[in-house]
């Protein structure tokens, strides 16, 4: 089992849209079992995958002590991809890592959820606080999402610098540079400075994807944009081997 997680401290750079297609990615062309799990209030990978919330607001009772995280998964219309929803309770989560006083205990819980998954893949909310903390404990690979401007390299250096901080067996961080357009003198220089980087083009296939309510792979499998993801998860998997 790996966990992945796919993080920034900037919103608008295509996050939940990296979670969801990497997670498609996993359960469709690896057919590993994926689990893809949000943790941003907003539960956009629920809506991207076609599951509406359930009417409780329970997403943040997956860290009570007595509760099966399994009863708060949903299956999505996807072969090998079920999903842990968010909703409003997660806002609080926070606070309620203080109040247990766990600093593994998202960690514990991948390792439970581990026995069914070879895959968990973390949608995080853009913040950095215990919930960042705790999600930089439990993952394997911390996927960092940029688009070509010099506030994307500022929140890179912030995320390396949370990263570094939970601890020497941090893990390692896979930049990608997001909604490329090499028409942009601004993009081509970004891609100069960083040619190892993988790459995720800007696409109309990727926006289609809040429209459709779906990974692109699944509408669009020929498109430009879903080859660039389905290359991004061939670098994952390498990466996770050499690990």
């Amino acid at each position: 089992m790996a966990s992945i997680a796919v993080y920034s401290v900037k919103g608008g750079v295509g996050k939940t849209t990296f979670a969801v297609n990497l997670a498609w990615c996993a359960a469709s062309i690896s057919r590993r079992q994926t689990l893809l799990w949000d943790l941003d209030a907003s539960n956009g990978s629920g809506f991207l995958l076609g599951v509406d919330p359930k009417k409780k607001r329970t997403a943040q009772s997956v860290f009570d002590k007595n509760r099966d995280p399994q009863k708060l998964i949903q299956k999505t219309d996807f072969d090998n991809l079920h999903l842990l929803p968010a909703d409003e309770s997660i806002r609080t989560l926070d606070r309620q890592f203080d109040r247990i006083g766990k600093k593994k205990r998202l960690a514990k819980l991948v390792e439970q959820l581990g026995k069914d998954y070879d895959r968990i893949i973390f949608d995080c909310p853009p913040v950095l606080n215990e919930v960042s903390a705790q999600v930089m404990r439990a993952a394997d690979l911390v996927i960092v999402p940029l688009p070509p401007s010099p506030l994307s390299a500022r929140a890179l250096d912030m995320v390396v610098a949370e990263v570094r901080g939970s601890g020497k067996g941090h893990p390692p961080i896979l930049p990608v540079m997001s909604m490329i357009d090499m028409r942009r003198n601004l993009h081509r220089e970004a891609r100069v400075a960083n040619p190892k980087w993988p790459i995720v083009p800007l696409a109309s296939a990727i926006e289609q994807c809040a429209v459709q309510r779906s990974p692109v792979g699944a509408f669009a499998p020929r498109s430009v944009a879903s080859r660039a993801f389905a290359q991004l998860w061939t670098a994952i998997e390498r990466k996770l081997a050499k690990s």
